[in-house]
């Protein structure tokens, strides 16, 4: 019993110590190999053809680790996992982007990530729990087919518009208008010399009314001065008339102005004379007085 009990205690101590060197490896391995990566997370929705696990991650074009995993979302069965193991010494910042590029239209997909601003916190890689989460956004594409479909229907329908714009009621009056055009020109051309000589015309006459208006400009200039002498020829003999009645009216005297008056006096008693007269007889102005007189025997 003895010697039993003895290997089992030796049995116990070999597996405790077999256990332990396991434990140790593995916490070695797992310490170096977090310290060659450091895993982060994205979700792309869609389809991810061309990426599987060894596909390139780049970050600002430059190559900076690979893609560890695929899986699917199991909240999301339209989105798939990606995990990703990157140098550690990165620094990816919150605000960062990642989504599928690819090399040409013939070449390879990988994954993208752009660099966000330095202002924003850094996402910090854990080994053990949920790893940190990169944003994604639709790859070129995905953006393509996404909008393919409006884009085919807007294409549609400018196709219908184009049909209704060229149906045969209006490819007829453009033809006619076109006709029209072809005629309009052709009398151009046929008439052009008509065209240059009436434009010569025109260029000669507006010359000539630019010197008749400047001739006119002259006549106007010498019309103000002859105006402006008659003005003042004007004012010089209204002077002389206003110095001559004054002259008159002092040269006359009080008995000339007299006889003036009693000469008026008579005249106007001549003019009531004549004028009871007609009154009387208006026949005298005309045939004269035909009363004969009495003449003696």
């Amino acid at each position: 019993m003895e010697t039993k009990a003895n290997y089992v205690a030796v049995g116990a101590f070999v597996l405790a110590l077999v256990l332990g060197l396991v434990i140790a490896l593995l916490w070695l391995t797992g310490a170096q190999y977090a310290q060659e990566y450091a895993y982060y997370q994205t979700y792309f929705s869609g389809s991810v053809s061309g990426l599987g696990t060894g596909t390139s991650v780049r970050y600002n074009g430059i190559e900076v680790g690979r893609v560890s995993k695929l899986n699917f979302d199991p909240n999301d069965p339209r989105r798939v996992q990606v995990l990703m193991q990157i140098d550690p010494t990165l620094k990816i910042h919150s605000d960062s982007v990642a989504y599928i590029a690819s090399q040409g239209l013939t070449g390879g997909s990988y994954v993208e990530i752009d660099g966000g601003s330095k202002n924003t916190p850094v996402l910090e890689p854990r080994v053990w729990g949920e790893y940190p989460t990169i944003r994604s956004k639709p790859s070129t594409l995905q953006q393509l087919e996404q909008s393919g479909s409006a884009l085919v229907a807007k294409l549609n329908r400018i196709g219908d518009k184009l049909n209704d714009l060229l149906n045969d009621k209006n490819r007829k009056a453009i033809a006619d208008i076109l006709g029209n055009l072809r005629t309009t020109t052709g009398v151009l051309s046929a008439r052009s010399k008509d065209i240059d000589a009436t434009l010569h015309n025109f260029s000669t006459a507006s010359q000539k009314l630019d010197t008749d208006l400047a001739d006119l400009h002259v006549t106007l200039g010498h019309a103000d001065q002859a105006i402006g002498s008659i003005g003042t020829a004007a004012t010089s003999a209204a002077n002389g008339i206003t110095r001559l009645t004054d002259r008159v009216d002092a040269s006359v005297s009080d008995a000339q102005i007299g006889q003036m008056s009693s000469d008026i006096r008579n005249l106007v008693n001549n003019l009531n004379r004549l004028s009871n007269q007609l009154q009387n007889q208006p026949t005298l102005l005309l045939f004269g007085d035909r009363r004969e007189g009495y003449t003696p025997k």
